[in-house]
C-alpha cells in the first residue's frame, strides 16, 4: 500500500493510493484524490479488502494519512501491519519498482489534466501491463495468462493494436 503524487496542469498536485499484492505483482485497487485524509484512506482499504479477502500482512509508509485510524481498520480486518522505516524506500522495493514503472512508462508521457484524466489513464495501464505485456519469468506470458501466439508461416502478418492513447501497443498475428 503505499502513495504516490503527480503534477497536473493547473499546478496542483494529485495523490494516488495503490494496493499491490506481492505475488504477481498485482495491482489490486488504485484510486486519484486531491486531499488525501485518513477517513478517504480507511474507504480505500474498505473497498481493497471486500469479503474477507484481507492479507496477512501489510507494508506502508509513515505518511501522516496513516495514522491510528487507519492502522486501528487495517488491525479490525485481522491484518499485521508493518511500517516502513523513515526514508526507506528499499523496505518496500515491489511497490517502489510499481511506481517507477508507472512515472516512466505512462506519467512522463502525458500531462495530466485533472482526477479523471489521470484514473482512466491508470485504469488503462493497470489493463495493458495484466493483458498485454509478456514477462520473461512468465515465459513470456502475461501476467493475466494470454499465452504467445505462434507463426505458423513465414508470411503471417503482425498488426498493431494501440493502448493507452497509442503511448503502447499490442502486436499480434493477423487471422
Amino acid at each position: 500500500m503505499d502513495f504516490f503524487t503527480v503534477p497536473t496542469i493547473a499546478f496542483g498536485v494529485l495523490f494516488c493510493f495503490f494496493v499491490i499484492v506481492h505475488d504477481r505483482r498485482r495491482i489490486l485497487h488504485f484510486n486519484v484524490t486531491k486531499h488525501p485524509t485518513s477517513v478517504w484512506v480507511t474507504q480505500q482499504m474498505r473497498e481493497a479488502f471486500h469479503y474477507d479477502s484481507a492479507p496477512k500482512y501489510l507494508i506502508f509508509d509513515r505518511g501522516a494519512y496513516f495514522d491510528g485510524e487507519v492502522v486501528a481498520v487495517i488491525k479490525s480486518f485481522g491484518i499485521d501491519h508493518k511500517r516502513t522505516g523513515l526514508q526507506s524506500p528499499r523496505q518496500n522495493g515491489i511497490a517502489e519498482r510499481r511506481v517507477g514503472s508507472c512515472h516512466r512508462e505512462l506519467l512522463d508521457q502525458i500531462i495530466v489534466v485533472n482526477e479523471c484524466h489521470l484514473q482512466r489513464f491508470l485504469n488503462e495501464s493497470i489493463l495493458y501491463y495484466r493483458n498485454d505485456t509478456t514477462h520473461l519469468g512468465l515465459s513470456k506470458q502475461t501476467p493475466a495468462g494470454r499465452m504467445v501466439a505462434e507463426q505458423a508461416d513465414g508470411g503471417s502478418m503482425i498488426i498493431s493494436k494501440p493502448r493507452i492513447g497509442g503511448l503502447h501497443h499490442r502486436y499480434e498475428l493477423a487471422a
